[in-house]
């Protein structure tokens, strides 16, 4: 099976389902009979811009970030209005916290939008860790997304 028909399932997939893991997934691609692998299925799922948010639920999935606005900042500037509820800076690095359960979705935003002098981000339950290349660089991202934040 060609990549591209096995990401249009998959996106298919977790559309209509809710999937929480990628074994979940693998399982169901397995019995629609689709073999792939973990580090496959992670590629594509990176690929095709899918991460983990909460839903209505409260329960963690898979969501597909088609439906974004068409400009990146914007986008962006969503995300952190939406999710961050705090930011807090240690030296080169930002702690920023968010609504439980959201922090890898942010990350994964911040991620695609490639904030210049953050070297990586680092998601846990409802925090996330910005590396950025300097303190001063740090500084002015924390001020950008202090900026964009609802309570700001």
């Amino acid at each position: 099976m060609k990549k591209e028909e096995r990401q249009a399932i998959i996106e298919r997939v977790i559309v209509q389902n809710r999937i929480g893991t990628q074994e979940e997934l693998i399982k169901i691609l397995k019995d629609r009979g689709i073999k792939a692998t973990q580090a496959t299925i992670s590629r594509d799922i990176r690929e095709l811009h899918i991460t983990k948010k909460a839903d209505n639920t409260g329960q963690v999935r898979y969501v597909v970030y088609k439906h974004q606005p068409a400009d990146q900042s914007e986008r962006l500037y969503k995300s952190i209005r939406d999710n961050v509820s705090r930011v807090d800076q240690v030296q080169f690095m930002l702690i920023v916290h968010t609504i439980a359960r959201n922090a890898n979705g942010l990350g994964a935003v911040i991620d695609d939008y490639q904030i210049p002098h953050v070297l990586g981000t680092l998601a846990g339950y409802d925090t996330l860790v910005l590396i950025c290349d300097s303190v001063e660089s740090a500084s002015q991202v924390g001020s950008m997304i202090k900026q964009h934040m609802k309570n700001a």
